[in-house]
């Protein structure tokens, strides 16, 4: 496909991601209260938080990959035969970064000033534990807020726990020029090699908690092992690409491939959290373990349901034109989703729905009320305006 060519299917896969995400976070009322976070622990809510948890785990890499899959290897088949100069650094920066900055920014400054501002409409700590279940603190003070802002351009707050990914994002652009002059050039087997010791560097968490801190030349004075250089996200970058151009399956196929993997990642995510909740006071650390991104089980997840969406084509005129507009209201909807995690789940609740089908609800409703906001206010703002707000 021309690099220029707009391919539905990633579309496709960017609505699962976005799903997946929210529906990440729909579960943060439920599993806050039995973790680390606010709220008087449910067994009820502690189980289907777990199995529904264990399910969007795929979220986040899937982003990646979608990244590594429409910016990496763009320019390497030119018409001369040569590989290109690959992405030019200072100009991806330009376009990128501010379209991720400024939106950051704006909404990082909405969220941690929300507090303070629900306390000057009367309302007490525990609405803001409604909305922000993960806040370090309920204080609703101006000084609070500000010391958030100040500190925002290097550490987000749990406020706005959704926030983690922008440094992240920001951290893979600034390599992803590099990186690409390697992929342009790179041949297939040389990018299986790469994915395979990242593979082997999923691994290191589970090394570090059930055997040693300490592995592969780490210590008090070196973090830097072994394995550092092919381990994080930039793994998910190559995969994205390297499934994307190199990776021709059918349906039938993928699927065969896929189902056993999906299902073995989502039973070390089940399993593997619920062990840990069965110790007797599991740490932040310990309680994120099996869920951590870059983990084989997740891996597993993520590759699965990223071979199978390439494989449904999305033909439909409709279908297509609303899954361009999720990718014109994509940020935005990041950015300010979170609002209504809270609000929506108390609403959810409130219909004595089942407590099974609660975090899946909320998250529906999660997705189309925030589609819709960004949608309207990019409309009423212009494209401009919109655009710096919203990305």
């Amino acid at each position: 496909m021309p690099p220029t060519a707009r391919d539905s299917r990633l579309d496709l896969i960017r609505l699962i991601a976005f799903i997946l995400l929210i529906g990440c976070h729909a579960c943060d009322p439920f599993n806050a209260a039995a973790t680390y976070g606010s709220g008087i622990p449910n067994p009820e809510f502690t189980r289907w938080g777990a199995v529904w948890g264990a399910v969007v785990r795929p979220c986040v890499p899937l982003f990646v990959m979608l990244t590594g899959a429409l910016l990496l290897g763009r320019t390497s088949h030119v018409e001369s035969g040569f590989p290109s100069q690959g992405i030019a650094m200072g100009s991806f920066y330009r376009k990128r970064i501010p379209r991720v900055l400024w939106p950051f920014l704006i909404w990082g400054a909405a969220y941690y000033l929300f507090p303070w501002l629900l306390g000057i409409l009367g309302y007490g700590p525990e609405v803001v534990s409604l909305f922000f279940p993960w806040a370090e603190t309920t204080s609703q003070s101006l000084s609070t807020a500000l010391g958030r802002l100040v500190r925002l351009p290097y550490h987000f707050s749990y406020v706005a726990c959704h926030l983690w990914y922008i440094y992240m994002l920001v951290g893979l652009y600034l390599y992803l020029p590099v990186f690409d002059a390697w992929v342009e050039r790179s041949s297939v087997r040389q990018q299986r090699g790469f994915l395979l010791l990242w593979s082997a560097s999923t691994f290191l968490p589970y090394l570090s908690e059930f055997g040693t801190p300490y592995h592969f030349g780490t210590c008090d004075w070196n973090q830097f092992g072994l394995f550092y250089y092919f381990a994080g996200f930039s793994g998910y970058l190559l995969l994205g690409h390297h499934l994307y151009r190199h990776v021709p399956m059918s349906l039938p196929l993928s699927l065969a491939v896929a189902v056993p993997l999906f299902s073995i990642g989502y039973v070390v995510n089940l399993w593997g959290y619920r062990h840990i909740l069965s110790l007797p006071a599991p740490t932040p650390q310990q309680v994120e373990l099996f869920w951590t991104y870059c983990t084989p089980n997740v891996l597993l997840m993520s590759a699965a349901l990223f071979l199978v969406l390439l494989r449904l084509p999305v033909r439909r005129p409709l279908s297509v034109r609303l899954l361009s507009s999720l990718t014109c209201c994509g940020f935005g909807i990041f950015m300010i989703h979170y609002f209504f995690v809270g609000p929506t789940f108390r609403w959810v609740e409130g219909w004595c729905s089942p407590v099974s089908l609660r975090i899946p609800l909320a998250a529906l409703f999660i997705f189309v009320e925030s589609w819709s906001v960004v949608a309207l206010l990019r409309a009423l703002l212009g494209k401009r305006v919109g655009r710096i707000v919203f990305g």
